[in-house]
């Protein structure tokens, strides 16, 4: 069953993640905010991949030493699906 979140993220420069998900597949990702081309990236790179391997590989990834990053926090936003 297809699922779609948004997810306010927290100290980064993006605002919001919107997450959409068939099960543990992940079907499309965007970033409102952000540094484009790197949040584009990313989302490009998780589509059709499951949230739960994208979980491990994101989660606790820093950006100049914040303690999250874009990527951290679509970490946080996949396990709220």
């Amino acid at each position: 069953m297809e699922k779609t979140i948004e997810y306010k993220t927290k100290g980064t420069c993006s605002k919001l993640i919107k997450v959409t998900a068939d099960g543990d597949i992940v079907k499309n990702v965007e970033f409102v905010g952000g540094c484009a081309g790197n949040t584009k990236g990313v989302a490009k790179l998780c589509v059709g991949r499951k949230a739960s391997e994208l979980i491990e590989i994101l989660e606790g990834t820093d950006c100049a030493g914040k303690g999250t990053s874009c990527p951290d926090q679509l970490a946080q936003a996949l396990k709220t699906l």
